[in-house]
């Protein structure tokens, strides 16, 4: 199996310690993280963990069960690119003379579908959301204007097949209460009237 990239999404109560927990997963089996993100999820009191990885699928099933083994883990799903829609985001710091001088600010924001966050005398942020070549692509346009800062955020994603972590959370709620519990006094008292 060659491998690709993958972006695992985990949810999780929000307990200290889990992150480490879930890092040592990735460095017993040797495996790079390209991208974490943290955030909280749709449900509330569940935190949602979005991870990027380049490895095989099997190896990237084992990883996703072995999480799911963690106490605090409640779930972990893998896809692959085409299964997701995802995002980043990226600033850029450039030299606000350069950038007043020698660029057409509209048009670059335009064709970047960039905005701009800050202008100061001395420099000028830029902020954009996209896939990592549309951020890249900036980047590039950015450099010959003496680019002094960058900086990407980790990738947020939506499994497109998913009807979300919340129906999944109500079925399996629904499922367990079918389970009734029974002291064994209220047994002894059905059983003998």
């Amino acid at each position: 199996m060659s491998k690709q990239e993958y972006t695992i999404t985990v949810y999780t109560e929000n307990q200290i310690g889990l992150l480490n927990r879930i890092a040592i997963l990735f460095s017993r089996r040797k495996i790079n993280v390209d991208s974490l993100n943290t955030s909280p999820s749709e449900v509330e009191g569940i935190h949602r963990f979005t991870i990027v990885i380049n490895e095989t699928e099997d190896a990237v099933r084992k990883l996703a069960r072995q999480m799911e083994k963690q106490v605090d883990v409640l779930r972990a799903f893998y896809n692959s690119g085409d299964e997701i829609v995802w995002q980043e985001m990226a600033l850029y710091k450039v030299p606000t003379s350069e950038i007043a001088e020698k660029v057409k600010v509209e048009r670059l924001l335009r064709e970047h579908g960039a905005r701009v966050v800050v202008i100061r005398t001395d420099y000028t942020v830029f902020e954009t959301t996209g896939q990592r070549e549309e951020t890249d692509k900036l980047l590039r346009v950015l450099e010959p204007f003496g680019l002094i800062e960058f900086v990407r955020s980790a990738r947020i994603a939506i499994i497109k097949a998913s009807e979300g972590f919340h129906a999944l959370l109500n079925e399996f709620e629904v499922q367990s209460s079918k389970f009734e519990v029974f002291d064994s006094k209220s047994m002894d008292e059905t059983a003998y009237p």
